[in-house]
């Protein structure tokens, strides 16, 4: 399908159900990298090579006995398995310095300037007021979210954290229009090993995992990294570069969330007037037709 066809079409409701589930999947693998890296229990360059091993054995094992084959005729993207790799490499060390919020803020915050960049600088893509509307509110929910605390950030950390959005903003433009989301996003993951092997030889000196390190990254790796971003793609098909964009505003919020109700945080009103700007601006943003340049 055209990309004008594709970006002027209502999101339907399986659209929807996929990226909740892909926004889920996102926040919970947030909170899997805080307790495994937080809490010591494993390096960051190991837990990035064990993410991806996880995630490619995992997606491996479901394209080799799902009922459709894969299609031979694909294409070959390594430049999105180094965006994948680069995302989980950059995200694990800079977590090693930044706060959960710092960190959200950033990553995102780059997400959405790559994403939001490429789809106007493309000229294929245009939101209406109403959605313009929507993308300001959501962003303003998400800064006053994380906002309490934020003072300057470590600059190496914060700089870790961008390239790591940047990457993650590529990778999703990478899979819109991608016929088989769960064998390319497989491919990615099998072609990121190698590098993230890589990394972990050159800080094998400071390597260290212990049982729980290695369960965490394992979940990381084959749940909330490899389907979850399998499920992305898929959605991704269907998604403008914009509204991929600003759905991923969710993130922080959901993450927030499950750490009221995983890790014994305290609900806040903060917490409750940011969820509803941040989810009412996305939902307006969905609301409305992306508007092509090119008639």
């Amino acid at each position: 399908m055209p990309d004008d066809a594709r970006d002027n079409r209502q999101p339907t409701l399986q659209t929807i159900l996929l990226t909740a589930v892909a926004m889920l999947a996102f926040a919970a693998n947030s909170l899997l990298c805080r307790l495994a890296l937080q809490h010591k229990g494993i390096d960051a360059a190991s837990f990035g090579s064990v993410r991806l091993v996880a995630g490619a054995l995992m997606l491996g094992l479901i394209v080799r006995f799902r009922a459709q084959p894969p299609a031979s005729s694909a294409r070959v993207d390594w430049l999105a398995a180094v965006m994948l790799f680069g995302y989980v490499a950059f995200f694990s060390f800079a977590y090693l310095s930044l706060s959960a919020g710092t960190g959200a803020l950033i990553l995102f915050g780059a997400v959405q300037l790559t994403m939001f960049g490429v789809g106007l600088r493309s000229g294929g893509e245009r939101f209406g007021a109403l959605a313009w509307f929507g993308f300001v509110l959501a962003a303003s929910g998400l800064v006053y979210l994380v906002s309490p605390g934020i003072a300057a950030p470590p600059l190496l950390g914060a700089v870790l954290m961008a390239i790591a959005g940047v990457a993650w903003g590529v990778y999703s433009l990478r899979g819109r229009g991608v016929a088989d989301p769960l064998a390319a996003t497989a491919r990615n993951f099998t072609r990121a090993v190698p590098l993230a092997l890589a990394l972990s030889l050159v800080f094998a000196a400071s390597a260290r995992v212990d049982a729980t390190g290695l369960v965490l990254a394992v979940a990381s790796g084959a749940l909330t990294s490899g389907l979850g971003y399998a499920v992305w793609y898929a959605a991704l098909s269907r998604l403008s570069a914009m509204r991929a964009a600003t759905v991923q505003l969710s993130v922080p919020l959901l993450a927030a969330f499950g750490g009221v109700l995983f890790l014994s945080e305290a609900i806040t009103p903060r917490l409750a007037a940011a969820s509803v700007a941040i989810l009412g601006g996305i939902a307006l943003v969905l609301s409305q037709k992306s508007r092509s340049a090119r008639r």
